[in-house]
């Protein structure tokens, strides 16, 4: 009886949370006319509105820097005004939900000497027949899904909604709207995408051309945005001690907030110091803690900042945790009157999944496909770039393959694709270390043993691998180089019919040999190096149909025949 009883109120609740709220309030000493007059005062003017009109300014993209034609940015100034040409947001408005709203009008006063901007802000009138009117409460602007009672929550939603009447009204809600002004609450900051990474006095720097090719070191740097800037920067060996944007101090100076409007810091640490020449050449420091500011020695000014490179290493949360700079310092002559200045900044999540997966569970066009290796007694191993486990030669624009062994390029599942490079041969090159270099230049530095046979195969389970399988082909000769590497992924379609999943079940990897001829003295002979990947699909045709023909199993009954048997 009683467990009817709660089936029959579950039955009856599950509705009664969507429908419209009652407008009956709880009892009170009050006379219920007076009663409906309050709620009725309460839910007769709109909402207040969320956003000041005036203060927002979606063209505003510079900090501390007037945009060209934003006529409402705060930092323009009224000579700024007298150059623009036109307004590029000419009204700015609020929620365009409601009835009745301000709005913040920009334009421009040619006539003026000189001319100015003009600003008016005017109530803005929404035409729509669907505009909010009035409301009770903030919660009412969106949609809220309805609460299903379920055995755990089945009590307190009896004692809520059991009753004839119920409030939908919260009971945080209050009838002043301005009691309670949204920043003075406890809020937890953190970074979001795009927004200017904070420094103790202002921001991070990340100098970038602006409007010409010189650098401009108001450009903040934006968190999670990956970003690759060069710019030009004037500089003289007299003068290149005063000038602080090429001192590794001006880079690392300023501590990094963890987040936003908080006093916790991270400081910026020197992760590695790279010396350039003249002539372009590099050597990496053994110890780069030590600042090296710019000095006159001679004709040259050295330590001279190049490249700067930032790793800005985050949490989850969006609390940044590390931040390191990596160095490209150099040395300018007396003819030097500019020198060109890269800037590159990358992010790190920590505590992630190492290996991303490249489909669920089938493989997804497109995507890498991976591979690892399989030591004695463990599982796969794989690398933590997805985009780095099975690889080939990648083209360069100079086609010498002899300096493009770091070249490499993902193998994507599905896409065929073939690439080289160019061998010039001489006379004084040795058959075994030119072997192993080709041999090196091919497979990369460690070729993988395995692929995954689905785009999710987890690395504990070995046997959802496949072996890679090593083919040689060869002359029978005393000296043999490796001029081709040619990958062959045979997969089929896995499932049904209607969804099916890519899976890998065969990787073939084939080496090209051929003989290297002793070449006369002062004689040179260019070889063409290639390396490719198809995929060919061995599924075979689907047809619907019955795994096993259903037979008839006809019996008569044990007594059928009585009584005549």
């Amino acid at each position: 009886m009683v467990a009817a009883l709660r089936l029959g109120l579950l039955l009856f609740l599950s509705p009664l949370r969507a429908a419209e709220p009652s407008t009956d309030l709880p009892s009170s000493p009050e006379t219920p006319s007076k009663t409906r007059a309050a709620a009725w005062e309460r839910g007769r003017s709109g909402p207040a509105p969320l956003t000041d009109v005036a203060k927002l300014c979606v063209c505003d993209l510079l900090v501390a820097q007037c945009d060209v034609n934003c006529c409402c940015d705060p930092d323009c100034s009224e000579a700024d005004f007298s150059l623009f040409t036109t307004c590029l947001v000419p009204i700015v408005t609020g929620d365009s939900h409601l009835c009745s709203q301000k709005a913040a009008i920009y334009s421009l006063d040619t006539k003026a000497n000189p001319p100015g901007r003009v600003f008016k802000l005017v109530d803005h009138i929404n035409p729509s027949v669907f505009c909010i009117h009035a409301t009770n409460y903030e919660q009412a602007l969106s949609f809220r899904s309805p609460e299903i009672p379920t055995a755990e929550n089945f009590d307190q939603l009896l004692k809520k909604y059991g009753s004839a009447t119920f409030s939908a009204e919260p009971e945080s809600w209050s009838v002043n709207s301005d009691a309670s002004d949204p920043s003075d609450a406890n809020e937890s900051y953190r970074y979001e995408y795009g927004v200017p990474i904070q420094t103790v006095d202002a921001f991070l720097r990340l100098p970038s051309p602006v409007v010409s090719s010189w650098c401009s070191d108001a450009n903040p740097a934006g968190f999670l945005v990956h970003q690759a800037t060069k710019c030009i920067r004037s500089i003289s060996v007299e003068n290149c001690g005063n000038v602080q944007a090429v001192s590794m101090l001006f880079y690392i100076n300023s501590s990094i907030l963890a987040v936003p409007k908080s006093s916790q810091m991270v400081n910026i640490t020197v992760r590695s110091v790279v010396v350039q020449s003249l002539n372009g050449r590099h050597t990496l420091l053994s110890t780069s803690h030590d600042l090296r500011n710019p000095m006159i020695s001679g004709e040259l000014c050295i330590n001279v900042v190049h490249g700067v490179s930032y790793h800005i290493t985050y949490t989850d949360a969006g609390e940044i945790i590390e931040a390191a700079a990596s160095f490209v310092l150099g040395a300018v002559n007396k003819e030097t009157l500019s020198i060109q200045q890269s800037f590159e900044i990358s992010f790190t999540q920590v505590n992630t999944n190492p290996v991303p997966f490249s489909g669920n569970p089938g493989y997804v066009v497109g995507l890498a496909v991976r591979a690892g290796f399989k030591p004695q007694g463990s599982g796969i191993i794989q690398s933590t770039n997805k985009y780095g486990q099975l690889t080939i030669l990648q083209s360069t624009a100079n086609q010498d393959c002899l300096t493009a062994q770091e070249a490499r390029i993902p193998v994507l599942f599905g896409y065929n694709m073939i690439s080289g490079c160019k061998l010039r041969i001489t006379a004084a090159m040795n058959c075994q270390p030119l072997a192993q270099v080709l041999l090196d230049l091919l497979m990369g530095q460690r070729f993988p043993e395995y692929v995954a046979s689905f785009g999710n195969s987890q690395a504990q389970n070995v046997l959802d691998w496949v072996p890679i399988t090593h083919l040689h082909t060869s002359e029978q000769s005393s000296c043999q180089i490796p001029v081709a590497l040619e990958i062959e992924v045979k997969w089929t379609k896995y499932g049904s019919l209607v969804n099916p999943q890519a899976r890998i079940v065969n990787v073939t990897a084939t080496t090209t040999t051929t003989t290297l001829k002793k070449l006369p003295q002062g004689r040179e002979r260019t070889i063409p190096i290639t390396s490719s990947v198809v995929f060919t699909d061995v599924s075979s045709p689907a047809e619907p149909g019955y795994k096993a023909w259903p037979t008839i199993n006809a019996k008569l009954q044990h007594d059928f025949f009585f009584p005549f048997a």
